[in-house]
């Protein structure tokens, strides 16, 4: 026969086991949520390559939809344009064998300006801590390869980005050249969280099996809104505060699914962008 005081220690047993496996199951759905998050920001530098894809980016490796688009049906009621038609001029169709040797000073501070349709975009960035991203910029936005193209990507759900910098528009663009990942020990990372008002790459970094590193092209996001990401994109740059109004326009237009993931409703498109040593 069982004893009360051995069927007191068998429920308390059972109510442990059941506490545990409730608490495994929670760090499991964290990791995954972690990681379907992350993947927002992977982006396809060379064509050839099938992009990540994970719920939040269902069918974005299907040509037919590779721009993050969905059919109209898909979103209701659409805002407002709240942006300017794009200046005339196409995009450039450019494409480098290598990452250009680094000809930035170091020590120096460089701003990027971006004119875009919905207003003027300013970005400080820095050398010290991140040069082969800035002299990237720096060396294709002389180049002319920022103008015109389009921001093809609005998140604003889980994190809260503007994505930019693909001459293709669809998140499979890029220089033809890759840079390493730099500044992901930068003090505004603590937390596994980017500041709203970071500026930093997207990259095909996948953070479920840690390939993708050193991936970073073109491609980069704005953080309109403190965003709970792991530090694994490279953060050169910070918005300035006239900038951060713009992001905010946009933001607040939407996006095309309804879903918190797709094409701006606003039009952003940079119009011209400029790299200067100050």
């Amino acid at each position: 026969m069982v004893s009360q005081e051995q069927r007191r220690r068998q429920l308390a047993r059972e109510k442990f086991l059941r506490q545990q496996q409730r608490r495994t199951q929670a760090r499991r759905k964290a990791h995954v949520r972690n990681a379907v998050i992350a993947s927002v920001l992977g982006v396809i530098l060379v064509g050839s390559v099938a992009l990540y894809t994970t719920d939040v980016l269902k069918g974005d490796d299907k040509k037919d939809n590779a721009s993050a688009e969905v059919s109209p049906s898909a979103s209701p009621s659409k805002a407002p344009d709240p942006c300017e038609k794009p200046a005339a001029g196409k995009v450039k169709e450019l494409t480098f064998k290598k990452e250009p040797a680094i000809t930035i000073d170091k020590t120096a501070k460089y701003t990027m300006d971006l004119q875009t349709t919905c207003g003027a975009i300013g970005i400080t960035m820095d050398a010290a801590k991140a040069p082969h991203t800035v002299n990237s910029f720096d060396f294709l936005v002389n180049k002319g390869y920022l103008d015109h193209t389009k921001c093809h990507r609005l998140t604003t759900q889980g994190i809260y980005v503007l994505q930019c910098g693909d001459p293709k528009g669809t998140g499979m663009g890029g220089p033809g050249y890759t840079i390493p990942d730099e500044n992901l020990k930068d003090s505004r990372l603590k937390g596994n969280s980017y500041p709203a008002g970071t500026v930093a790459m997207a990259n095909q970094f996948n953070a479920q099996t840690g390939e993708g590193k050193n991936s970073g092209g073109s491609q980069f996001f704005l953080v309109f809104q403190d965003s709970p990401l792991p530090a694994n994109y490279t953060p050169f740059g910070t918005v300035t505060k006239d900038g951060m109004k713009v992001l905010k326009k946009i933001a607040d237009a939407g996006e095309n699914t309804g879903m918190g993931d797709g094409t701006p409703n606003a039009t952003v498109v940079i119009n011209k962008a400029t790299v200067k040593k100050s």
